[in-house]
């Protein structure tokens, strides 16, 4: 098995990289969807955040409430530090159980870990390799306003929220431009899955 970090700032195309290196066979595992799960009623950490934040961040049905949580955790560094004590290792735990289990079921799988929060949560080290979808600056911002609906401010907002470039870069062990076209985009992300897929087979990468 071979255990591939795919990351990429918000707006970079990751999730088209990802998409494209599950329809070439990769097994595709959601970081976000996983920290879904690992919230959901009845779980060890879901039980805590309601001990730590009170019944402001629970719904009548005893789910989650995001919206209230956010409000409260991202006003709050010391808040959002204590919620990311609760989830991480909640979330890696499960991770790594997924990953396992790909591994068990065809050893020469690829496994993409679909991770927007690589640099700053998980690191490189548990990652056999790492792939970095990355573009410029002003055309996050222009698919944060025409595709998502945001300001101009609020994507300018959104990125100086996120780690900078550079350091997300300085991780990268692949880099796929998508400042272009899609074509180019889907092409890159072609050459690089060749290149997992041989390592992954045994040959060279």
């Amino acid at each position: 098995m071979l255990l591939v970090g795919l990351t990429g700032g918000i707006a970079s195309g990751k999730s088209v990289v990802a998409a494209r290196l599950g329809e070439h066979g990769a097994v595709v595992i959601d970081a976000d969807a996983i920290a879904r799960e690992v919230v959901e009623p009845g779980t060890p950490a879901l039980d805590r955040i309601a001990e730590e934040f009170g019944p402001a961040v629970m719904t009548p049905d005893g789910r989650l409430d995001r919206t209230a949580l956010g409000a409260i955790v991202f006003a709050d560094p010391a808040k959002l530090a204590v919620l990311n004590g609760i989830t991480h290792p909640a979330v890696r735990e499960l991770s790594h159980r997924r990953f396992e289990e790909a591994g068990e079921a065809d050893p020469e799988s690829v496994v993409v870990y679909d991770v927007p929060l690589l640099t700053e949560a998980r690191g490189k080290d548990e990652f056999d390799t790492v792939v970095v979808v990355s573009a410029p600056e002003e055309v996050r911002i222009e698919r944060m306003v025409s595709l998502r609906g945001m300001s101009r401010e609020e994507a300018e907002n959104r990125l100086r929220a996120q780690v900078p470039e550079d350091q997300r870069l300085a991780l990268a062990d692949h880099v796929i431009e998508s400042g272009g076209t899609l074509d180019e985009t889907l092409s890159q992300a072609d050459d690089v899955w060749e290149q997992l897929h041989q390592r992954a087979v045994g040959g060279a990468a």
